[in-house]
């Protein structure tokens, strides 16, 4: 640790966000970097714990005290090897993690946390700034070639490490463009999408093979994949979204927040989309069911696109604007969160249950009609929710985005084609050691194989998948667990 007494002596400092009026006027990325003399200062803050509970809270288990000290110190290339020893892509969690370790860390027991994720983010920006990122071809090629289906970051993790194993690696994607909901979820003003091509071209050098408009078990026969590779990894997504079977459902105006987020994306990236399935928030009364990021990614997107109004709705109660650290400390708390979207204007409202939908004489969705709910605990102590008598009300919408999460994989085509078999949830059943599935040669790994998650445990399961591969075909492996 270069300065014991840093975490006394400097304030936490992190990176700030441009003016609301002006950054909602575009989709590129808005955060404010701190100058590099400041990072350095908050990783003097790291206190080089005897247990650093950081390492708890990181899914890829970064070696956060480490390159904290490293930066301190001046010595950032060598942070950066550091850092990138267990996190093949840190740009993409240095931006939309929600930096579990930040919360686990012992500062944040008085709610100064070390800045990590920025910490993070400055190590690797640096890198390709400076020159210091190229690409790692492996020396010793084998003649092994593995299929990686589906190319978000459980994928392309995977398909990186392999390929510096020396295998043949292609991935298949079923989408115009690589890089999975990382591409055609998330919203540029989160994340530019030059930081996936300049992946995709290392990645390239690295003599990985990228296929996409190749949707295996529709375009092309699962058949054929397994017959032209020694082993397949599933890391296709969670992309089944959880529905809402009200009446009126079926009213025009009423989508999935990825078909609405999606033709954002593909619009930013000079992608057409038809105008007869165009969804726009310009000049509409939004409603957005569902308090997660892609509920707020949703509202950030609709007051860019100039809605009148976006109103967020949750079914479950207004969580505590604070945690109590002593019950959940290093734990990941449940606590208010307000995202850089919030903060551009929406309401939110908590603890209500859409009943149905109205619409007007054309069929487009007109109001929403709720009830508020009263949530207590029952014989188990689980919480239960009962309507409020008399609290019934109708919302004016005529867009309403629906961001309730994602159930499971999607089952038509590769799934049912392979036959693989499914834990109850409806995820592919595979363990997190050798995570092979029920099919010989065949591997999944990330939101197919955990539904719905992060960025960085996709990417933790995608490098751990890639050793179980190296190992099944090998007999061994030095990949990093």
């Amino acid at each position: 640790m270069g300065k014991p007494t840093g975490f006394l002596e400097i304030e936490r400092s992190d990176r700030s966000y441009r003016p609301v009026e002006e950054r909602i006027l575009h989709y590129r990325e808005f955060v404010e970097d701190l100058p590099r003399a400041e990072v350095s200062q908050q990783g003097a803050r790291c206190m080089d714990c005897g247990i650093p509970y950081c390492h708890q809270g990181c899914p890829v288990n970064n070696i956060i005290p480490e390159w904290n000290d490293l930066v301190y110190r001046d010595k950032w290339r060598e942070g950066l090897d550091l850092l990138h020893s267990t996190n093949n892509f840190p740009e993409f969690t240095g931006r939309v993690c929600p930096a579990p370790c930040e919360e686990a860390c012992t500062l944040n027991i008085t709610d100064v946390p070390v800045t990590i994720k920025t910490i993070e983010c400055a190590l690797v920006d640096r890198g390709w700034q400076e020159g210091w990122i190229s690409p790692q071809p492996s020396r010793a090629p084998t003649d092994r070639s593995v299929a990686v289906i589906g190319s978000g970051p459980a994928g392309l993790a995977c398909a990186q490490q392999l390929a510096r194993a020396g295998h043949r690696v292609v991935v298949y994607e079923k989408n115009q463009r690589i890089g999975g909901l990382l591409r055609i979820g998330i919203p540029d003003f989160k994340m530019e999408k030059h930081l996936i091509d300049r992946r995709m071209a290392q990645m390239r050098a690295e003599g990985v093979e990228f296929h996409p408009n190749c949707h295996v078990g529709t375009t092309i026969p699962v058949a054929q994949v397994l017959a032209s590779h020694d082993a397949v990894a599933l890391c296709g997504g969670s992309e089944q979204p959880r529905d809402l079977p009200v009446p009126g459902r079926e009213f025009d105006g009423i989508h999935f927040a990825m078909q609405f987020l999606s033709q954002q994306n593909d619009r930013v990236a000079g992608v057409s989309v038809p105008l007869d399935r165009s969804i726009l928030a310009t000049d509409r009364h939004v409603v957005v069911i569902g308090g997660g990021d892609t509920g707020s990614d949703c509202v950030g997107t609709s007051i860019r696109q100039g809605a009148l109004s976006v109103t967020q709705l949750e079914l479950l109660p207004r969580p505590p604007e604070r945690e109590n650290k002593a019950l959940t400390w290093p734990d990941w708390p449940m606590k208010l969160r307000t995202s850089s979207s919030h903060q551009e204007g929406c309401d939110r409202d908590w603890s209500v249950l859409t009943r149905s939908f109205s619409a007007d004489a054309e069929g487009r969705v007109s109001g929403l009609n709720g009830v508020r709910l009263e949530w207590q605990p029952g014989p188990d102590g689980r919480l239960q929710m009962s309507e409020r008598a008399g609290s019934e009300f109708t919302l004016e919408t005529d867009l309403v985005l629906l961001a309730m999460g994602f159930v499971h994989p999607v089952h038509e085509g590769l799934l049912d084609s392979l036959g693989v078999t499914r834990q109850p949830v409806g995820t592919v059943a595979a363990d997190t050691d050798s995570y092979r599935t029920s099919i010989d040669k065949v591997f999944a790994a990330g939101d197919m194989r955990r539904g719905q998650s992060l960025v960085v445990w996709a990417i933790r399961e995608g490098r751990q998948c890639a050793r179980a591969i190296d190992e099944y075909l090998m007999g061994a492996t030095d990949l990093p667990r």
